[in-house]
Formats: structure tokens, C-alpha cells, sequence
């Protein structure tokens, strides 16, 4: 849309018999584009509907960025309350378990109770051992989320001394 000036110049010797003549040419050039103009202004248009574009994408990205660390941090919490009402539960199981071996040594339980007992308490266990695992996993997911683990993608290269863990 806006002119293009170019200038040039040049020099050397002409030789006439004996004697040398310094020559120097200098020129200017200017184009202005005429017929280009709309050509130009609707490829400005399109090139501004494309950083428009980019920053709805960029928009869109941090939303969605947003979005999962906001969804994990709602997950961790969760598991945090599922992981003390499986301790709770394991407690109360133990506790169970103990009355009912005190039971069965007075000889006023039966080994079926002391039986459900036990299988309670371990039921227990692996479901503390699951919240756990959740837990967990929603960790990692969240390390993810916050952008932990960039380093290890394909087609990036770092120095590893610049990496703090």
C-alpha cells in the first residue's frame, strides 16, 4: 500500500589512452503501487481477521487451561474427603475387629463374626488404598494441567541443569 523507493549506484574507471577517468552512476527508484491498492487493503483485512482469529485460539486455550486445573483442584479435593472417610472407616473397622476377638476369647462371639470382622477391616484397607491411589493420580494430573512435564515433549530441547524439580 505504501511506495517502495530503491536506490542504487555504482562507480568504476574508464581508460582512454593513458590516463584513467573515475565514472560514478547513481539512480533512484520509485514504485507506487496503483492498480495493487485493493489487492493490498483486503490482504491487510485478511491478515488482521487472522490475529483476530489467533487470539480467540490463544482465548480459548487459557480458558480451557483454566478449566482443567480448576477440574483437578475440584478432584483433589474430593479425594482429600474421600481419603479421611476411608481412614474413618478403617479405623472403625479395627475398633470392630477387636471387639469381636475380645468376644470370641470370652467365648460370647462366634468365628463367623470374627471372620466378617476381619474381612471388614481388609475391605477397609484397600479402600483407603484406592482413595489413595486417586488421590494420587489427580496429583499428577494436576502437575499436568499446570504445565509440569513440558520438558519431556517431542521437539522441545533444554539443558537439564536449567530444570528444577
Amino acid at each position: 500500500m505504501l511506495p517502495q523507493i530503491s536506490l542504487s549506484g555504482s562507480g568504476g574507471r574508464i581508460a582512454l589512452g593513458n590516463m584513467g577517468f573515475p565514472i560514478w552512476n547513481y539512480g533512484i527508484s520509485v514504485t507506487i503501487p496503483i492498480f495493487d491498492g485493493a489487492k493490498l487493503l483486503h490482504q491487510r483485512r485478511a491478515a488482521d481477521a487472522g490475529l483476530e482469529a489467533a487470539a480467540a485460539k490463544y482465548r480459548s486455550t487459557v480458558l480451557h487451561a483454566f478449566r482443567n486445573v480448576s477440574d483437578t483442584l475440584q478432584a483433589l479435593q474430593s479425594d482429600a474427603e474421600a481419603v479421611a472417610a476411608q481412614r474413618n472407616v478403617e479405623k472403625l473397622a479395627a475398633e470392630s475387629l477387636v471387639i469381636a476377638e475380645k468376644q470370641y476369647r470370652a467365648g460370647s462371639g462366634s468365628v463367623l463374626t470374627l471372620l466378617n470382622a476381619q474381612s471388614q477391616l481388609e475391605q477397609a484397607r484397600i479402600g483407603l488404598i484406592q482413595a489413595e491411589a486417586r488421590r494420587l493420580s489427580d496429583t499428577a494430573a494436576l502437575y499436568q494441567a499446570l504445565g509440569g512435564g513440558w520438558w519431556n515433549r517431542p521437539g522441545v530441547t533444554t539443558d537439564k541443569q536449567d530444570i528444577s524439580p
